[in-house]
């Protein structure tokens, strides 16, 4: 996660990012247009026992924060799980569209609604130029048990998949003493209880696993693969058909296309599902390379 936190902050408290937000239903639109432009596209349900698992060619959108723009004519939608509703979701699946519900899976986020069910004992450092966030002893059963309940929640509302951030505690300063089997460990245990719920899921970021993890992971969501050559490392998704959707970052529209201009080449050669996006996911702009 390398999106900015002070924003992220100013706009919990702005728009009460929780699961019971009173007026989440209304962060569903695209600026004037509704909700039913684009047609709708052929969108099979998963037999019972299955989950979505989307292929490599599959594009998407990532918005977290915000008014969700639904006017993208996208395969998948990838969106804030506790900041939209079960009936923004339905929506965009009326459009033929998959919906990915992002949480964070390993560390404490103070502004969230179930923040005060986590054991102080639990919480350890903060994140590298994230203050008020905080990694989490991921081998708690009582943090399993919290996250177990964020997934019930991202059921609930009828999303396919989920993306749990966070994932590489191993390799930070977290304040325990997480080795990278421990690791592996929960993103597999991860994994297991998405599947458990009908979910797909994404890894995210965890790119030095990725040959351990391909296998039960359904997709990739990566930051600036490109920009830190490190696309290579998620080929083994690829060779199974599955999507790596990976975001590059710029702090304008006009920084955005000029960045296109010389990466697109290198993303459509890799085969990411690439996109340029503002650090805070709030579609201020979009550039896709498909």
């Amino acid at each position: 996660m390398k999106r900015s936190l002070i924003t992220l902050l100013s706009l919990s408290l702005l728009f009460g990012l929780s699961t019971g937000c009173a007026d989440e239903d209304d962060d569903l639109g695209d600026g004037g247009s509704d909700v039913t432009d684009p047609q709708p596209k052929p969108r099979p349900e998963p037999k019972p026992g299955e989950w979505f698992r989307p292929t490599a060619e599959m594009t998407w959108q990532w918005q977290i924060t915000g008014k969700l723009n639904a006017s993208y004519d996208v395969d998948v939608y990838d969106i804030d799980a506790f900041e939209n509703s079960a009936e923004t979701v339905a929506a965009l699946h009326g459009q033929g569209q998959w919906v990915v519900c992002y949480f964070s899976a390993g560390s404490y986020e103070p502004w969230q609604a179930d923040a005060d069910t986590y054991p102080a004992a639990d919480i350890g450092k903060p994140l590298a130029d994230w203050p008020d966030e905080r990694w989490v002893d991921h081998r708690s059963e009582a943090i399993r048990a919290i996250l177990a309940a964020r997934m019930d929640i991202a059921a609930e509302k009828g999303c396919d998949a989920v993306e749990p951030d966070n994932v590489t505690a191993y390799r930070n300063d977290s304040g325990f003493d997480i080795t990278a089997e421990d690791q592996l460990a929960f993103n597999r245990w991860l994994a297991t209880e998405a599947h458990a719920r009908g979910m797909g899921v994404a890894l995210k970021n965890d790119d030095e696993q990725v040959a351990e993890l391909a296998g039960v992971f359904d997709f990739s969501v990566a930051e600036e693969c490109h920009a830190f050559d490190e696309c290579s490392a998620y080929q083994p998704f690829l060779d199974q058909d599955k999507p790596v959707f990976n975001a590059e970052y710029a702090e304008s529209a006009g920084e955005a296309q000029a960045l296109a201009t010389t990466l697109c080449a290198k993303a459509l050669a890799f085969n990411t599902r690439t996109l340029v996006l503002p650090w805070d996911l709030d579609d201020t702009f979009r550039v896709s390379c498909d």
